[in-house]
C-alpha cells in the first residue's frame, strides 16, 4: 500500500473512531459535521470529500462500530479461553457498551437491524449466526451447554429474540435492561451456575 492510500485510509478511520465516539455520547442529531471535523483534526471538505454527506458518515460509522464489534466477537471465540470464560466475555463487553452508547444511536442500530437486506441484517446472517452455532458447538463439546438440546432449537431461541428486538417499542425499552436481558440470554432463569 502506497504512503498517500495508508493515510487517506488513516484518516478516515480516525474520522470514523472521532464520529463513534462523539455520537455515542452526544447522540447523532447534537453532533454537527463542524464538531466532528475540529474534534478529528480535519476540515469538513475533508469529511464531504471521503463520505458525501452527514447520513454517509453516520452509516459508515455504524458499519465501522458493528464491524470492530463483530471483530471482538471473533477474537474472543479464536481465543484459549474457556467457554464459560468466553461467555463472561461477552456479557462483559455487551453490558459495558451498552452502558456507553447513546439512545439515539442506538436506536440507529437497531432500525438498521430490522431492515430487510440491511448490512446489519446481512452481517447477522452471513457472520453472526455461524459464530453463534460454533460458540453453541463448543458449549456442547465442553459440557457447558446440553447436547440433547438441538442447535436448531437454541437457534429458533435467538430468532425469538432477534424478531422481538425488531419491533419499535422494544428499542426503548431494551437499552436500559440491556445487562439483564444479556444475562438471561446466555444463563436462563436460573442464572449462572459455576
Amino acid at each position: 500500500m502506497d504512503g498517500f492510500k495508508k493515510r487517506t485510509e488513516q484518516k478516515m478511520k480516525n474520522i470514523l473512531e472521532t464520529s463513534l465516539q462523539l455520537f455515542t455520547e452526544k447522540g447523532i442529531k447534537n453532533v454537527p459535521i463542524a464538531t466532528i471535523a475540529r474534534e478529528a483534526n480535519v476540515s469538513q471538505v475533508t469529511i464531504y470529500n471521503y463520505f458525501e454527506s452527514k447520513n454517509n458518515l453516520i452509516y459508515e460509522t455504524m458499519v465501522y462500530f458493528v464491524e470492530r464489534e463483530y471483530q471482538k466477537f471473533q477474537d474472543v471465540m479464536d481465543s484459549d479461553l474457556r467457554f464459560p470464560q468466553k461467555i463472561e466475555a461477552f456479557v462483559f463487553n455487551k453490558t459495558q457498551d451498552a452502558v456507553k452508547i447513546n439512545e439515539e444511536l442506538y436506536q440507529y442500530i437497531m432500525n438498521s437491524f430490522t431492515t430487510e437486506g440491511s448490512f446489519l441484517a446481512r452481517m447477522y446472517q452471513e457472520k453472526t449466526i455461524p459464530l453463534f452455532t460454533q460458540l453453541i458447538d463448543e458449549g456442547k463439546q465442553s459440557g457447558y451447554i446440553d447436547p440433547n438440546i438441538s442447535n436448531t432449537a437454541i437457534m429458533m431461541y435467538i430468532q425469538m429474540f432477534t424478531e422481538y428486538m425488531k419491533k419499535d417499542e422494544a428499542v426503548e425499552q431494551i437499552l436500559p435492561l440491556t445487562e439483564d436481558v444479556t444475562k438471561l440470554f446466555f444463563y436462563g432463569l436460573m442464572g449462572k451456575r459455576d
